[in-house]
Order: C-alpha cells, then sequence, then structure tokens
C-alpha cells in the first residue's frame, strides 16, 4: 500500500485544500499528517510546540510520515517542515511527490500572519520569506511534479493534477 502522491510545499500553498479536492476527483482518501500528529498528541500542533517544544513535533511528524508512506493509499498532504528530515527526504524518493508551489504575496493571503501556525508566530511575513526561500531546494529535490498555484483555484490545481498522474 503506498499513496496515490504526496504533496509537499510550504504554508499557504494549498496541500490540504488541493489534496481533498485531488482525493474527491480520483475518489481515494485524502489524508494529511498534521492531523495525524495532533491525533496522536491528542492536541493542536500549537500546543505541542507550545508544552513540548519543536523536537518533540518534529519527532512526532517524522513516525507520522513514515507511517502514512508505509500503509496509506490516497493522497497524502506532508507539513510544509517534514521535508526537513533527511530521512523523510529519502523515503520520498520512492512516491509519486507534487510540490505544490506558491510565491509569498500569495501564500500570506492564503494562511493569514500567523493564526494556528506556530513556526509563523513571530514576525510571520519575513519568517514565512524566510522558510520559503530555505525549503524551496529541498521541495523541488523531492518532487516528480511541480505546479504553480498562483492565481488558480484549488479545484484547477487538483483536476491539472489528476490529469498529470493519470499519465
Amino acid at each position: 500500500m503506498t499513496p496515490v502522491c504526496v504533496l509537499v510545499g510550504p504554508p499557504g500553498a494549498g496541500k490540504s485544500t488541493v489534496g481533498q479536492a485531488l482525493a474527491a476527483l480520483l475518489e481515494v482518501p485524502f489524508a494529511d499528517t498534521d492531523a495525524l500528529i495532533e491525533t496522536t498528541a491528542g492536541k493542536p500542533i500549537p500546543d505541542i510546540f507550545v508544552e513540548d517544544g519543536e523536537p518533540a513535533f518534529r519527532a512526532l511528524e517524522r513516525v507520522a510520515v513514515a507511517d502514512a508512506l508505509a500503509g496509506f493509499d490516497g493522497v497524502l498532504a506532508l507539513g510544509g517542515g517534514a521535508i526537513m528530515d533527511d530521512g523523510t527526504r529519502a523515503a520520498l524518493a520512492a512516491h509519486r511527490v507534487v510540490y505544490l508551489s506558491v510565491e509569498l504575496s500569495d501564500a500570506v493571503k492564503r494562511v493569514g500572519l500567523g493564526a494556528g501556525r506556530p513556526m509563523l508566530s513571530v514576525n510571520p511575513r519575513a519568517t514565512l520569506k524566510y522558510l520559503m526561500d530555505q525549503r524551496r531546494p529541498l521541495y523541488e529535490s523531492v518532487a516528480t511534479h511541480t505546479v504553480a498555484t498562483d492565481g488558480r483555484t484549488p479545484q484547477e490545481i487538483a483536476e491539472l493534477l489528476a490529469a498529470r498522474l493519470d499519465t
């Protein structure tokens, strides 16, 4: 059992929204590793960051991603920072990975300025730009497909991906 595809990208790229639309089009389940982590931890991600720290969150994330890559057969969305882990990037090599790219202006419009996103709690715009610049080469390195999401609706992106994945 392996995911139909794995969506990666920065906050605001549309991984969850596009992923749900794509899963509906392909008639497969959808999973988001952030939601899986919250279920496992029994609390929201911001609480994990505050109460347990980022290292604890990243440890939960590594396990959630590895488990989903090994045992989930739908569309899987990874949290924006999951690709920072060497083991996760290595594991993604065996999968169809779609990098949903987004420019800073669209990302800021989509995520707002940090509500519920612990990595964006201080100086959200500058932090988001830094994270996007830092992670872009990693997203590109794991991607088998790249789709720019700027100016497109989630449904348009999902339809484009469904056509690409079908070939």
